[in-house]
C-alpha cells in the first residue's frame, strides 16, 4: 500500500496550516462526529489508508468520531463466492434467509474489522461492533410499495430481511467513546422479533447521528455534493429547501434518499449533515477544519 505524494511544504507553510485549523479545532473540540464510510473511498486502498489516519487524527485532537460503515461490493463478492443470486429493487438488496447470515457475516465481520484495523494502526484505538451489539440498533421490517403502471393497483413488495432503525440506543456508543475508543458500526440490527436485519448504511448513520445529537453528520459518497439545475454544488441548505429541491426535480437519483436521510438526521437531534465526495482525499479534514467546507450542508432551518 502506498501513500498518496505531495509537494513537500515549506516549514512556515505547514505552520501557517496548523494555526489557520486551530479555531476549527477549538469549534468540535469534544463533540461527536458520524461518518458514513462507504463507495468509492472504501475500495481505493490509498483511500482507505488516508481515511483510517484522518478518522485518528479526529479523535487525537479531542473530536469524538463514530464510523458506520457499508460493504456493498464485499458482499457481492462472498455472494459470487457461494453462488447466490442477488435481486435488488429500487436499489435495495432483497435479503432472505440465508443471504442475511452472508451479509451479516461480511459486514460485521471482515469488513467492520478492516476498518477498525485501518484506524487502529493509524494511532488510535478503534472497536468493532455491528447494531446488534447492546443493542444499538433495533429494527423492524422495511415495508416498500410499487405501483403497476397499467392498473395504478399498489402492492407490497416483500424485501425479506431488509430493515429499517426503530430505535438507537446510544449507551454502548458512549461507553466507547468515553473510554478512549472510536465505535465502528456494521449496519446490521435486531428486530423485536428476535430477527436479523440488514440496514442500508447511509440510513444506519443518520439514526445514529440523530440519537447521539451528532454535530456534524459526514456522508462519504462518490459525488462532490448537491448540484442545482446548472450543475453547480449547493453550499447550504435547509431542510426545508432541500425537500422543494426534491419536489422540484432539481435532486434526482441516487442522491434523494441521501438527502432524505440527511434530513431525518436534523430532524432527529443532529446539529448538521454533510455529502461529500469521498473520493478526495482528507474529504473529513477538509469539511471540518477548513473556512470553505467540502460538499452540501444541510440545516434543520
Amino acid at each position: 500500500m502506498t501513500l498518496a505524494k505531495y509537494p513537500p511544504m515549506e516549514p512556515h507553510h505547514e505552520a501557517a496550516i496548523l494555526a489557520g485549523a486551530l479555531p476549527y479545532l477549538r469549534r468540535y473540540a469534544g463533540d461527536t462526529i458520524v461518518v458514513k464510510y462507504g463507495g468509492h473511498a472504501m475500495g481505493d486502498p490509498e483511500l482507505a489508508h488516508t481515511f483510517g489516519r484522518d478518522i485518528a487524527l479526529l479523535k487525537l485532537v479531542g473530536v469524538n468520531p463514530v464510523v458506520v460503515h457499508g460493504g456493498g461490493p464485499q458482499i457481492n463478492a462472498m455472494l459470487k463466492r457461494l453462488d447466490i443470486r442477488s435481486n435488488f429493487v429500487d436499489g435495495l438488496r432483497v435479503t432472505d434467509a440465508n443471504m442475511v447470515d452472508v451479509i451479516e457475516m461480511v459486514l460485521a465481520g471482515s469488513v467492520n474489522k478492516e476498518v477498525a484495523e485501518l484506524i487502529s494502526q493509524a494511532g488510535a484505538l478503534a472497536v468493532g461492533i455491528s447494531g446488534k451489539d447492546g443493542k444499538l440498533i433495533t429494527a423492524r421490517k422495511l415495508q416498500r410499495t410499487v405501483r403497476d403502471t397499467d392498473s395504478q393497483i399498489e402492492r407490497v413488495l416483500d424485501l425479506g430481511f431488509v430493515g429499517e432503525p426503530v430505535k438507537v440506543d446510544p449507551r454502548v456508543i458512549y461507553a466507547l467513546s468515553g473510554s478512549g475508543l472510536i465505535p465502528v458500526i456494521a449496519p446490521v440490527g435486531l428486530g423485536e422479533d428476535g430477527a436479523t436485519y440488514n440496514i442500508n448504511a447511509d440510513t444506519a448513520a443518520g439514526a445514529v447521528a440523530g440519537a447521539v445529537h451528532a454535530t456534524r453528520l459526514l456522508m462519504l459518497t462518490d459525488v462532490p455534493g448537491v448540484l442545482d439545475a446548472e450543475g453547480n454544488l449547493i453550499p447550504e441548505l435547509t431542510a426545508e429547501q432541500a425537500r422543494k429541491a426534491i419536489a422540484d426535480g432539481v435532486i434526482t437519483g441516487g442522491m434523494i434518499p441521501k438527502v432524505e436521510t440527511c434530513i431525518e438526521a436534523v430532524q432527529a437531534g443532529a446539529k448538521a449533515a454533510v455529502i461529500i465526495n469521498g473520493r478526495i482525499p482528507h474529504a473529513c479534514l477538509l469539511e471540518l477544519f477548513t473556512a470553505s467546507g467540502s460538499g452540501t450542508l444541510i440545516r434543520a432551518e
